[in-house]
């Protein structure tokens, strides 16, 4: 086995120091290239402080790198708008292209500094570019330097790097070679102590190996392996829930965006004259900010109880003037529904955050409502039984599929699309109500036929919640 074991050694040493070759050779030169940067911002400002912004820029910019600059570097002002107003190496700036959508210059702009390494169009080179906001903050001055400096650099170093690994290599195999007593005995006493581990462990099949050494250690490692398996399934199907989230919220927050993006450039480019269009088109300009300011925000409230980190005050919930208050809220909204609302509470309590059970049962009320006919009905019922609090929300609207009850809780999933939108719903109400539910250890019953009308039954503990340690 002290063969074997030195042979796996010498292999995996040698594949160590490649890969710490390979990552030292990788961290000299980001810090090299740091360094430079560092140094680059450091002569931006300067260039900065030193530039009268009121007077003649390319002329300044000239001096002031004949004088203190390299030749191969470069200096460039460039005006919020993106126009070049000075460079070092170009006469004529004014003929340059639009530098908005530079990397550096959009990130100067946006955070005060800015980098990005690609081949200059006009030198025909590979750069390294710096850039920062000017102190006025209506210009970005930006200094680039031929990158070829830094792969010099770090070719030069190669042969010292593949040197210093190979003399390491040597060192560690004659070590290894005369000490490797020193690694069959740990695996021999680890052999021993996990022998006694195992008689407490329960059947489990496992690969066996010719050492009998290992055959302990293996049979514990493939066990604590099928467990770290199931935790990276389960993150693997967390993984996958959370990128359809965002990429349903990337489609949802679209469409009003092009929606308001299309009012407003009519509106701006002076096609619509009839001043009843124009304020239709601001109301639903504003309509739809409502929706996607909407949308967000239950984006965020579904995103904070996810990750347990709702910011919740808990009180003494008194349900049946909540429930008076939500029905005063509703009332206009059924009115327009042509729909009647009823309630019949008992007086309860329950320890939770007012908010939420306020979201939890006007998410209800306000779907029961939507989804009915004129001359419908929504029932809301409030009972407390056993230590629980129970909470019933029924009406005798469209009702909902079979197929589809099985899905109105997940996050955008709409039983009747157009409708849904058409009320300016964002498909994450009974997705937060869901969760609201599970914040509180609860549970939820959705009983439903359709055309006649659904009943969500919602039953949630009266004490305060306890969070799991």
């Amino acid at each position: 086995m002290k063969r074997a074991v030195l042979l796996r050694f010498v292999v995996i040493l040698l594949l160590a120091l490649a890969v710490s070759s390979a990552f030292s050779y990788y961290f000299i030169g980001k810090n090299m290239l740091q360094h430079d940067m560092s140094a680059m911002l450091n002569t931006i400002h300067a260039v900065d402080y030193a530039l009268d912004y009121a007077g003649d820029l390319q002329e300044q910019v000239e001096k002031l790198h004949a004088a203190a600059m390299d030749e191969n570097s470069r200096i460039t002002v460039i005006a919020s708008d993106g126009t070049v107003v000075a460079d070092s190496q170009v006469d004529h700036p004014d003929v340059m292209e639009n530098h908005l959508d530079r990397k550096e210059v959009k990130e100067a702009f946006a955070e005060g500094r800015g980098s990005d390494t690609r081949s200059s169009e006009s030198l025909g080179e590979s750069m390294l570019y710096v850039a920062a906001r000017s102190a006025n903050g209506r210009f970005v001055v930006r200094m680039a330097v031929p990158y070829t400096n830094v792969l010099d650099y770090m070719i030069g170093i190669f042969p010292v790097l593949l040197l210093g690994t190979g003399i390491a290599f040597a060192v560690s195999v004659i070590i290894a070679i005369r000490f490797s007593d020193t690694i069959t005995t740990p695996l021999n006493e680890i052999s021993r102590e996990m022998g006694k581990v195992h008689g407490e462990l329960p059947e489990f099949t496992f690969k066996r190996y010719k050492y009998k050494e290992l055959n302990v250690i293996s049979e514990t490692t493939m066990k604590m392996a099928a467990e770290i398996q199931a935790h990276m399934d389960q993150l693997e199907k967390e993984k996958k829930i959370r990128q359809e989230f965002f990429s349903n919220a990337s489609h949802e927050l679209k469409t009003p965006i092009t929606s308001v993006r299309g009012y407003a450039e009519l509106l701006d480019q002076g096609f619509i004259q009839d001043e009843a269009t124009k304020k239709d088109f601001y109301t639903r300009i504003l309509k739809e900010t409502d929706n996607m300011t909407n949308l967000i925000n239950d984006i965020l409230m579904i995103s904070r109880l996810e990750a347990k980190e709702a910011e919740v005050t808990f009180s003494t919930v008194r349900i049946g003037p909540l429930l008076t208050e939500i029905f005063e809220s509703a009332e206009p909204i059924a009115a327009d529904y042509q729909v009647m609302l009823h309630k019949e509470c008992t007086p309860v309590s329950i320890e939770a955050s007012a908010k939420q059970m306020r979201e939890l049962i006007m998410n209800l009320v306000s779907n029961g409502i939507k989804y009915n006919h004129p001359g419908g009905n929504v029932w809301v019922e409030v009972w407390a039984e056993n230590e629980k609090l129970y909470i019933q929300v029924k009406d005798d609207g469209c009702g909902i599929s079979k197929e589809d009850q099985e899905r109105v809780f997940e996050r955008f999933y709409r039983v009747d699309k157009g409708r849904s939108k058409k009320m300016g719903g964002t498909g994450l109400g009974l997705s937060i109500v869901k969760h609201i539910v599970e914040y509180y250890n609860g549970s939820i019953k959705l009983e439903s036929e359709l055309g006649k009308g659904s009943c969500f039954t919602i039953e949630l503990p009266l004490q305060k919640r306890i969070v799991d340690e």
